[in-house]
């Protein structure tokens, strides 16, 4: 018999919610690399990327009264880790650049110079793309988001996500051809 998904470290979640430290700590050790790995790539900053970790952690611990298994305790918990990050990249004053007002055209072409299936490229062009941009590719190709989700989470309209995502995909393309 398959057991479901949703209740993952069932026993670990139902202990942490009583205060056992022990069972969050297991729940932490299976967990935290992941969520750095999530967080990193929204910040690029080790640092800053450890301190959203850490007060991730620290409010979901304090929060797990309110984790009912309607996703996994790890989606509940990187959806916390993004939120997170992109508040501190929103306090740190890094805008993400409305395009609801702006036209734009897509261009469905690939440059047959690109090898898609070099990961170092397209990494390399991921990191050399503006904050705004890099939240999109991050968000919707990465970490499976789609432009309803991205919408509430940077607080922005479908239709800017889906802008900024084309935008975003059309700016690293053209940086992944400078290679």
């Amino acid at each position: 018999m398959k057991a479901n998904i949703l209740y993952t470290h069932k026993d670990l979640v139902e202990k942490s919610k009583s205060g056992d430290r022990n069972s969050q700590y297991q729940l932490y050790k299976l967990y935290v690399d992941a969520m750095y790995n999530v967080s990193i790539r929204i910040l690029n900053i080790k640092e800053d990327a450890e301190d959203i970790i850490q007060d991730s952690f620290v409010d979901a611990f304090k929060n797990l009264g309110s984790f009912r298994y309607e996703s996994t305790f790890g989606s509940w918990l990187k959806r916390i880790v993004i939120n997170k990050s992109i508040n501190h990249l929103k306090s740190k004053k890094i805008p993400v650049i409305p395009l609801d007002q702006h036209e734009y055209h897509i261009s469905e072409e690939i440059d047959e110079s690109v090898d898609i299936r070099d990961i170092k490229k397209i990494k390399k062009g991921i990191a050399k793309l503006p904050n705004g941009y890099k939240q999109i590719i991050i968000l919707y190709l990465i970490e499976g988001y789609d432009h309803k989700e991205i919408s509430e989470i940077l607080g922005i309209t479908e239709a800017t996500s889906k802008s900024q995502y084309h935008r975003a995909k059309k700016k690293l393309i053209q940086i992944i051809n400078t290679f």
